[in-house]
């Protein structure tokens, strides 16, 4: 099973992709509603990836719906409390993984 690579954007690709200005963009980071994937440490410049450039066309449907920002964060916010956490299933299966490490008993 290959994994997929996502594609990562710089703010100014992220914009012309998305239809929102490089300043709005830079707004609904300061609010929360999007999230940067990393940043450069040489450059400082922002990486985003496929999942914000999904939040910003799921943010314009929900403005055409004339929602406000502040309903916008709460819908976001929910959905995402609503996510399994990656830190919450990682135990579950070191579990099962640790039991396969046990020592094995050889009869002799």
């Amino acid at each position: 099973m290959m994994a997929t690579v996502a594609n990562i954007y710089l703010i100014k690709d992220l914009s012309r992709l998305s239809g929102h200005s490089i300043h709005t963009v830079k707004f609904y980071l300061k609010l929360g509603l999007i999230h940067e994937v990393g940043r450069s440490p040489q450059t400082h410049f922002r990486y985003f990836d496929d999942t914000t450039l999904a939040a910003l066309a799921q943010i314009r449907a929900l403005r055409k719906e004339r929602k406000s920002l502040a309903e916008i964060q709460q819908l976001l916010a929910s959905r995402e409390d609503s996510r399994p956490k990656t830190q919450d299933t990682r135990g579950d299966t070191r579990s099962p993984v640790s039991s396969l490490q046990s020592p094995v008993s050889v009869a002799a």
